[in-house]
């Protein structure tokens, strides 16, 4: 039996390589049909910002790999309401469509999956 998988992605996307590994983690399970879902939490939230300008800090932007995660089936995204309104975003800041949760939710859905990895 597959077991399920909960990323938890909490770096900003300038804060080292951890959100990309992320992301290609899900984009990995996702193409091989692994039960995952994704969450954002903390600066990790920042990766959904819509008006990211990586460039100007000589990274790759990380729209691409975040728009492809409904591709590769992973369609289970969350973040954390908290993180959100703490770093001055909102639903309509956001790339892609995710479910907001808060700190009950969130609890719930780390309970739901069978492995969780955090980066």
């Amino acid at each position: 039996m597959t077991k399920s998988l909960l990323i938890i992605s909490r770096q900003a996307p300038w804060n080292g390589p951890s959100a990309r590994e992320a992301l290609d983690i899900a984009l990995a399970g996702g193409a091989f049909d692994l039960p995952l879902g994704m969450l954002f939490l903390d600066d990790g939230v920042f990766q959904l910002a819509s008006s990211q300008q990586p460039s100007a800090l000589q990274q790759k932007n990380l729209a691409a790999n975040l728009q492809a995660l409904p591709m590769f089936g992973v369609e289970e995204l969350f973040a954390c309401g908290h993180s959100l309104r703490q770093r001055g975003l909102e639903q309509n800041d956001l790339e892609l469509p995710v479910d907001i949760l808060d700190d009950a939710a969130l609890a719930a859905l780390i309970a739901r999956f069978d492995q969780v990895v955090t980066l």
